[in-house]
């Protein structure tokens, strides 16, 4: 149990709270990630919380600092190993294939917006549970779905606002152009073995390629031979494609011939968004395409690609949000009568569609009108016993003081408050 020194509970670490200002920024973030998602055609799926773990281990990649180190891990009641999601693509393979998604249509597209979690160090934009938004384009070899899927993500955040990203490309080559690099990689690591770190020295028998994800030993590798000096022909030809359609799109891009992607699954093209502003842990997201995964979880032999974007790290690069909108109307009454009349507009004004409130604690009516400013209203609706009585409220326009009469029919108030 964890509290603070006054004695409360306080949070979990790696975890966040988020207070109502921020959510707006949130919600906006959403709603701009659906809206170009949707513009694009793909379509939302939400996925469980909680899937096997065996899922993750055998997808993801038994080697990967992911399985090895982060993964939320537990047995339920049954005796059943489950893991809350670390991340979405292995999720999206499975319901792909339980449900037979394939037999709506050859290529299908997705995107989500989800809870991950993650047990790593907390740092910067990355918590244990954090925020990301995904897209899984299943059933396309083609490197024109790689292109669109980057175009979306970067149309995203520069509707975001968020200046000053970096897309750095490359080709890992597909399992059959791989096995000569494998074999040159371990031939320069060998001499090297003793000074890797000890995830790497397991690395080199079991998955030499994420060595190169390794970002302890990442000064040791300087020199050492990189994937796309040894794509095949059918590899590098993927990979010109893509470059041309991305020229084609006007989207500037970084061959980093140096990356790969720290889960197994990817084939060919990898990619990442990277941001100077986010120090050396400088990556927004990224992604790749999979081709291998959903014959490996069952499937046919089909291609996939996809990317995930950290959300909590795209809050960090976006602008300050615009102020948050205030409510409509607040209904000011200033005695026990006028309060129960007050209570029935303030129903009405909602049925309406306005956004409105009241006071529910017996504050004078100087009060009243302070809570009025802190809601940032529009407009404030004013009863006692003079208006009562004349079936009339005062209508006050907060941001210039002018105050006028109007009766207390819900049509005629609505009439005013539209203008």
């Amino acid at each position: 149990m964890k509290m603070d020194s006054n004695n409360k509970f306080i949070n979990v670490k790696g975890t966040r709270d988020i207070l109502p200002e921020e959510a707006v920024m949130w919600r906006r973030m959403e709603e701009i990630i659906r809206k170009n998602m949707e513009n694009y055609n793909y379509k939302e799926l939400r996925l469980p919380t909680f899937e096997y773990t065996e899922l993750f281990r055998k997808s993801t990649g038994e080697d990967t600092e992911l399985v090895q180190k982060q993964m939320y891990t537990f047995q339920d009641k049954g005796g059943r190993s489950l893991t809350l999601k670390p991340e979405g693509t292995p999720p999206v393979a499975r319901m792909y294939l339980q449900y037979g998604l394939k037999n709506k249509s050859p290529l299908q597209k997705f995107y989500y917006i989800e809870r991950m979690f993650r047990q790593e160090k907390p740092q910067k934009g990355r918590y244990r549970e954090f925020s990301s938004y995904g897209a899984e384009a299943i059933g396309s070899a083609s490197a024109e779905t790689d292109a669109e899927l980057i175009k979306s993500a970067l149309d995203i955040m520069d509707e975001l606002g968020i200046k000053g990203i970096e897309l750095n490309i490359n080709s890992i080559g597909c399992p059959k152009c791989r096995v000569e690099f494998i074999k040159q990689l371990k031939k320069f690591l060998e001499p090297k073995l003793d000074s890797l770190c000890e995830d790497c020295k397991q690395r080199f028998s079991t998955n030499p390629l994420r060595i190169m994800d390794c970002k302890v030993d990442k000064d040791k590798l300087t020199d050492a031979p990189v994937p796309l000096d040894y794509i095949c022909d059918d590899c590098e030809m993927h990979f010109s494609m893509l470059k041309k359609y991305l020229d084609y799109l006007n989207v500037h891009y970084v061959v980093n011939r140096k990356l790969v992607r720290g889960l197994d699954y990817y084939t060919k093209t990898v990619f990442e968004f990277v941001h100077s502003k986010l120090g050396a842990q400088d990556e927004v997201g990224g992604g790749g395409r999979y081709d291998g995964l959903i014959k490996f979880m069952g499937g046919e032999d089909t291609p996939a690609s996809g990317y995930a974007v950290g959300m909590d790290r795209m809050l960090l690069l976006m602008p300050e949000a615009p102020k948050h909108k205030g409510i409509d109307v607040f209904v000011v009454t200033l005695d026990k009568e006028s309060d129960i009349i007050g209570w029935k507009l303030l129903s009405l004004l909602r049925e309406g569609g306005f956004s409105a409130d009241k006071d529910s604690l017996g504050r004078s009516m100087k009060a009243q009108f302070r809570e009025a400013d802190r809601q940032d209203a529009t407009w404030t609706i004013i009863i006692g016993e003079e208006e009562r009585e004349r079936g009339v409220v005062q209508l006050k326009k907060m941001e210039t003081g002018e105050q006028k009469e109007v009766p207390s029919d819900i049509e005629s108030i609505k009439e005013e408050i539209k203008c």
